[in-house]
């Protein structure tokens, strides 16, 4: 995690540099509204609150600034206060879903393939969702046992699936890999079984194309309109046998091409690839590839959506595909999570409701000490290219949730505003921007983090988990407040009990599974 210090004007009062400072970047002409508490704001503005900051307003550095005096006299100026976090907003769940599978074959998952964010982004959230497309804004928090040390939770929600009526017809390539590792049982005969359910489960107006790849890649059906030749899908799937090496590059390449081929206008154009990603002949590295396919995600709009399947899988390549082309990753390790992706989440989520998505938190220096944002490592965005709608941020459809978590210090005594937490985003159609705030006071962070909402909770046994797994050493956590492998199994199991959520047990289980390892 990194950690940002706030630090004050040099020989100035706290209040009084705040609001010079504010002024100055112009942060005082709008505020949003909203009252002590958590808070889930419509985006309007009031006053005395802090929005997300002007474009023009940077970052801290730390370093000093060289200023003139009125003669030409050089002189040392302290920079403003870093009080700003901002990032791509992200849906990717792979890192947990593989992390699962790791512990259940017996070996922890090596730490570079930890993301604490997919963790926290794997589990249903119990955020209010806004009544059309965009994005809901909710921050909450609690206090750690760690001295002036709380966690803070920005929700961000999506509208529930099917809840503005009818999407629009899916065009899907599925690019899939028949490279020899897929024989394992597990990976290409899960596919295919998923495959064949989801085809009877899309609408007779939607399309697919199916490309394969081994040593080279091979369109084996061009889009096809479902309607009456379901058949064509159903003996395409179940005619695909491993092969020979993995040529992922070839597959993208061909999956794109093909896509562009039978590109529907007003439709949602999807590549879809399944693989374990381990890719080991022709072009190998992620930038090389997505360069090759850049047109065609750029002209067309169309977003990828990686599946990882395998005991062995390539999980830098597949997020890095994900996270540059414009979409996101899950992993399948098993029948149920097939079944949850392929018949239940990407028939539902086909369509996008926000594009180039990403949020801000701007922390009060009045209130906040420092500030640490979990994971996201990846997906971190410069303070000034939030309004900056070229910058690429991240690709939501409808029923998503994002989280994200953040530890932070309080002053001594501290008491007011604490944080603005903000999230812009592009209309997927007309590309017009769009954003929404939320608002955090610290008298909403008085109570115990484990008495705190069970959604809370399970958000930090999550992150809490990610951070021990990371770390390859349990005495080695870096977020404040860990209440150790001990405890935080048992608050896992305590609240697979009390949520009665399935997903919420295996999380247990999975925890119970690195204690023994």
């Amino acid at each position: 995690m990194e950690t940002h210090h706030i630090r004050w004007p040099r020989a100035t009062r706290p209040r009084a540099a705040l609001i010079a400072l504010l002024a100055a970047a112009g942060l005082l002409t709008g505020c949003s509204a909203g009252g002590s508490g958590s808070h889930s704001s419509d985006g309007s503005y009031g006053e005395g609150r802090l929005p997300a900051p002007a474009p023009a307003q940077s970052q801290g550095s730390g370093e000093q600034r060289g200023e003139q005096d009125e003669d030409g006299t050089a002189r040392e100026v302290a920079p403003p206060p870093d009080y700003l976090s901002t990032f791509a907003l992200d849906v990717d769940t792979a890192s947990y879903g593989y992390a699962r599978r790791s512990l259940a074959d017996g070996r922890r998952p090596d730490p570079s393939t930890v993301r604490p964010e997919e963790f926290v982004n794997s589990f249903r959230q119990d955020y209010e969702r806004p009544d059309g497309n965009g994005f809901s804004v909710t921050v909450d928090g609690a206090r750690t046992d760690r001295r002036d040390w709380s966690l803070v939770r920005v929700g961000l929600a999506t509208r529930s699936t099917g809840q503005s009526g009818e999407r629009p017809p899916a065009a899907l390539t599925f690019v899939i890999d028949i490279s020899g590792s897929m024989g394992e049982p597990g990976r290409l005969d899960l596919a295919q079984r998923s495959l064949d359910t989801m085809t009877d489960r899309l609408r007779d107006d939607d399309s697919v194309a199916i490309v394969t790849f081994s040593d080279k890649a091979e369109t084996v059906l061009p889009m096809t309109r479902l309607g009456d030749h379901r058949g064509l899908v159903h003996d395409a799937v179940d005619g695909l046998e491993p092969t020979f090496s993995t040529n992922l590059g070839a597959g993208v390449e061909t999956g794109y091409a093909t896509a562009v081929e039978g590109l529907r206008r007003g439709a949602t154009n999807r590549v879809v690839l399944i693989s374990d990603a381990l890719a080991n002949d022709g072009d190998t590295d992620a930038d090389s590839i997505l360069d090759r396919i850049d047109g065609a995600r750029r002209e067309h709009g169309i977003t990828l959506f990686g599946v990882g399947v395998g005991s062995d899988y390539g999980d830098a390549l597949m997020e890095r595909l994900a996270d540059k082309g414009d979409g996101h990753t899950v992993y399948v390790s098993g029948e149920d999570d097939a079944r949850k992706v392929f018949c239940d989440e990407l028939p539902q989520n086909i369509d996008l409701v926000a594009r180039d998505a990403k949020a801000q938190v701007a922390f009060d220096p009045e209130t906040v000490a420092e500030f640490r944002l979990v994971g996201y490592d990846d997906r971190r965005v410069a303070d000034d290219d939030f309004r900056d709608d070229r910058v690429d941020g991240g690709e939501v459809g409808p029923g998503h949730t994002v989280t994200a978590l953040y530890a932070v210090r309080t002053r001594s005594g501290a008491d007011g505003h604490l944080a603005t937490a903000s999230v812009r985003w592009l209309d997927p159609g007309t590309r017009a921007p769009h954003e929404r705030t939320g608002q955090l006071e610290t008298g909403s962070l008085d109570g115990s983090l484990w008495t705190a909402a069970p959604r809370l909770q399970v958000t930090a046994v999550a992150a809490y988990f990610a951070e021990a797994l990371r770390s390859g050493d349990e005495r080695h956590r870096t977020l404040p407040g860990d209440p150790g492998p001990t405890d935080l199994a048992q608050h896992a199991a305590d609240l697979a009990r009390t949520t009665e959520d399935e997903e919420v047990r295996r999380l247990a289980d999975a925890i119970d599974r690195a204690q023994r390892l």
